[in-house]
C-alpha cells in the first residue's frame, strides 16, 4: 500500500510541476517578449522621429551637441522619451559630442556621416560598450555634415528578464515542492482506508480467522470495497462455521454404525463357533448396519453438495418435480402416492435440488407410517395471485404472497409437539424413530433447500392423526403455527 502511496504522490507532484514549468516558461516567455517588443518598438520610434527631423529641417551637429535649459533642442526630443544615448559625428565621421558611455564609431558610420542625403540610416544590434550591451542606429544629417548615433542599452533590460526567470524558477520549485506535500497528504487520505482493508485482509490471511470486523466508513468506492469484503469473511465464517459442525455431527453419527460394525466383524472370527441363527442374526446385523452406513454418507455428501450447489437455477413447475418424485416413490416402496396440484406451480428454483427435497419428505412418511393403509398424498399449491379480498368467496390457502407450497401428508403416528421444532435439526431423530433405519439428515436437507429457494420448511400434526410435512419456495416463511 505504500508503493499505492507513493505513487500517487510522485504523479499528483509530476503533474503538478508540469503544469507548473508549463504556465511559468509561457508565463516569462510572454513577458520577456512583451518587453523586447516595447523597448524595440520605442527605439524605432525615436529613430523614425529623427530622420524626420533631419530631412524636414537642415540640421547640423552643433544643434545635437547642446542642451538648454529648457530641454527644447532636438537633442533633448530624443532623449526624453526614450531615455537614450546621444553622440555627435562631424564630417568625416569624427565626434562632436561624446556620449557617456562613448559610443564606437566603424567605417559604415563614417560614410553615413560622409553622405549627402539626411536621414539615410545604419543600424547595430549587440554592441558592446564598457561591458554593457547597446542597440545603435547612426542616421545621417546629410549635405557631408555628419551624423547622429542613438543608442538604446539592452543590458539592463535582459538582467531584468533573468531576475524574472530566477523568481519564476524559484516560484515553480516552490509550487513542485508543495504540490508534492499536499498529493502526499491527499495519497495518505485517500489511501488510509484501503491500508486499513489490506491490514484486515493480511490479518485474515496471517490468522486464517475469517470472523474479524472490517472498519469501513463512508458511502464511496472504498466504502463499498470495505462492505463487501466483510459480508464476504462473514459469509466464509458461516461457512466455516457449518462445515465444522457438519463435520462434528458426521463424525458423531458415524462413530455408532462403525462400533457397531467392528465389534460384528470381530465376531466374524468365530463364526463357525456360533450356532446357525446366531450366524444369520449376525449377517443380517452386517448387511443393516452397512446400509446404514451407506445410507448416511450418501446424505452427507448430498449434505455438503447442497451447500456449494452449482446447479443453474431454471423455470420449471414444482407440480412435475412432484410427479416424479412420486413416481420413484411408489417403484422403491411399492406404496401408493397420490398428487394434488393447485394453481400454478411454476417457479425459479433448481430441479435436482427440489426434486430430493420431495423425495425426502415421501421416503420419510413412508417410513413412518408403516401400515400402509392410506396412500401418501403430496399437495402442491399455487401462489395466491392478486392479494384476496376480506369478503372474496374464495377460498383461503394459507400461503405467503407468491410463495408455493409442497406438502406430504401420511397417515403414521404423527410427531409429537415437543419435536415439531427440532424436526429439520441435522441428526435430529426424535425417541419413538431412533429405532427405524435413517440417518437423522432427510429433513435437513429440506430446509437447505428451501431455504436457497427464498422459503421455509414447516411440520405440523395432521387433524385425524399423521403429519404434514413440508416447504414453501419464494415468499418467504410459510404461515404461523407450522
Amino acid at each position: 500500500m505504500s508503493s499505492l502511496r507513493t505513487t500517487f504522490t510522485l504523479s499528483f507532484a509530476a503533474v503538478a510541476a508540469g503544469v507548473t514549468v508549463l504556465v511559468g516558461f509561457l508565463s516569462y516567455d510572454a513577458a520577456a517578449r512583451l518587453v523586447r517588443v516595447d523597448q524595440q518598438t520605442v527605439f524605432a520610434q525615436v529613430v523614425a522621429d529623427l530622420r524626420d527631423q533631419v530631412s524636414q529641417k537642415q540640421l547640423m551637429p552643433d544643434d545635437f551637441a547642446i542642451s538648454d535649459k529648457d530641454h527644447d533642442t532636438p537633442r533633448d526630443d530624443i532623449i526624453r522619451p526614450s531615455r537614450t544615448v546621444v553622440q555627435v559625428l562631424g564630417p568625416g565621421g569624427m565626434v562632436v559630442d561624446h556620449s557617456n558611455p562613448a559610443l564606437p564609431v566603424d567605417d559604415s558610420d563614417r560614410r553615413i556621416a560622409e553622405t549627402a542625403k539626411a536621414g539615410k540610416l545604419v543600424e547595430h544590434t549587440n554592441v558592446s560598450v564598457d561591458g554593457d550591451v547597446y542597440r545603435v542606429a547612426t542616421v545621417a544629417l546629410g549635405r557631408r555634415q555628419g551624423a547622429v548615433q542613438v543608442a538604446q542599452e539592452l543590458s539592463s533590460t535582459e538582467d531584468l528578464l533573468r531576475s524574472l526567470q530566477q523568481r519564476t524558477a524559484l516560484l515553480m520549485g516552490g509550487v513542485v515542492i508543495a504540490a508534492g506535500l499536499f498529493g502526499w497528504w491527499l495519497a495518505r487520505r485517500i489511501t488510509r482506508r484501503l491500508v486499513r482493508l489490506a491490514g484486515a485482509a493480511e490479518d485474515v490471511a496471517r490468522t486464517r480467522r475469517v470472523g474479524i470486523q472490517v472498519p469501513f466508513t463512508g458511502n464511496d468506492e472504498v466504502a463499498r470495497l470495505g462492505r463487501s469484503f466483510d459480508r464476504m469473511l462473514g459469509r466464509l465464517a458461516q461457512s466455516e462455521e457449518d462445515q465444522r459442525r457438519l463435520v462434528q455431527d458426521a463424525g458423531h453419527e458415524l462413530r455408532t454404525p462403525l462400533t457397531s460394525l467392528r465389534t460384528n466383524i470381530s465376531l466374524l472370527r468365530r463364526i463357525d463357533e456360533l450356532p446357525p441363527a446366531a450366524r444369520e442374526e449376525l449377517v443380517a446385523d452386517l448387511a443393516e448396519e452397512s446400509r446404514e452406513l451407506t445410507d448416511l454418507v450418501n446424505e452427507l455428501v448430498a449434505l455438503a453438495a447442497g451447500q456449494s450447489d452449482t446447479e443453474p437455477v431454471q423455470r420449471l413447475t414444482l407440480a412435475d418435480i412432484a410427479e416424479d418424485a412420486a413416481t420413484l416413490a411408489r417403484r422403491r416402496t411399492s406404496r401408493e402416492v397420490v398428487v394434488r396440484v393447485t394453481g400454478d406451480t411454476t417457479v425459479d428454483g433448481r430441479a435436482t435440488a427440489l426434486q430430493r427435497a420431495v423425495s425426502n419428505l415421501v421416503e420419510n412418511a413412508a417410513k413412518f407410517d408403516r401400515d400402509g393403509e392410506a396412500p401418501i398424498e403430496i399437495a402442491v399449491t399455487g401462489p395466491v395471485h392478486p392479494p384476496q379480498i376480506e369478503d372474496s368467496d374464495e377460498p383461503d390457502t394459507g400461503l405467503p404472497l407468491g410463495s408455493v407450497r409442497v406438502e406430504v401428508l401420511d397417515r403414521g403416528p404423527g410427531i409429537q409437539e415437543s419435536d415439531l421444532l427440532r424436526v429439520f435439526d441435522r441428526f435430529y431423530r426424535a425417541a419413538d424413530a431412533r429405532s427405524l433405519p435413517g440417518s437423522g439428515l432427510g429433513l435437513s436437507i429440506v430446509r437447505d433447500v428451501a431455504t436457497s429457494h427464498g422459503g421455509a420448511p414447516f411440520a405440523y400434526r395432521r387433524e385425524g392423526g399423521g403429519s404434514v410435512i413440508g416447504f414453501t419456495v419464494g415468499g418467504g416463511a410459510a404461515p404461523g403455527g407450522e
